[in-house]
């Protein structure tokens, strides 16, 4: 006989999104294994960094989302995606989301910071550096 905990209460994504106002600061909604799902508002330009160890999923709820990449000769390309477009950045590509507005969900190992292991520059006011903040209460 197992003795795990009962799973938590199923989460609406729309409500999530409803209940906080900062863009590029994620909220884990749930977790799955070592992997916390997040969600975020999006606006404007994050910040150039690089996960070194993991890639990076992202899941576009709604707007559009483009991800601009460098690869090793420091050339750049933009992927643009729209509602309901998936597209995973490889662990150790150097990358820079930017949006129009928007909310995306991520996969993403526990702890993994948002500005990455790594970032260029500073870190601009709009954009929260954390590794995920819970959901307000419902």
């Amino acid at each position: 006989m197992s003795h795990l905990p009962p799973p938590g209460p199923p989460v609406n994504l729309t409500a999530a999104l409803a209940s906080f106002d900062e863009v590029w600061s994620p909220r884990i909604v749930t977790r799955v294994n070592d992997y916390d799902v997040r969600i975020a508002k999006t606006l404007g330009d994050h910040v150039w960094h690089v996960h070194d160890d993991t890639d990076e999923f992202f899941l576009v709820v709604e707007g559009r989302f483009d991800v601009s990449l460098r690869d090793v000769s420091g050339a750049e390309s933009t992927v643009v995606l729209h509602q309901g477009d998936v597209f995973v950045v490889p662990r150790g590509t150097e990358h820079r989301p930017s949006s129009t507005g928007g909310a995306i969900l991520m996969f993403e190992p526990r702890g993994t910071s948002s500005t990455g292991d790594r970032h260029e520059g500073e870190i601009p006011g709009h954009v929260d550096s954390t590794t995920g903040h819970a959901l307000p209460p419902a």
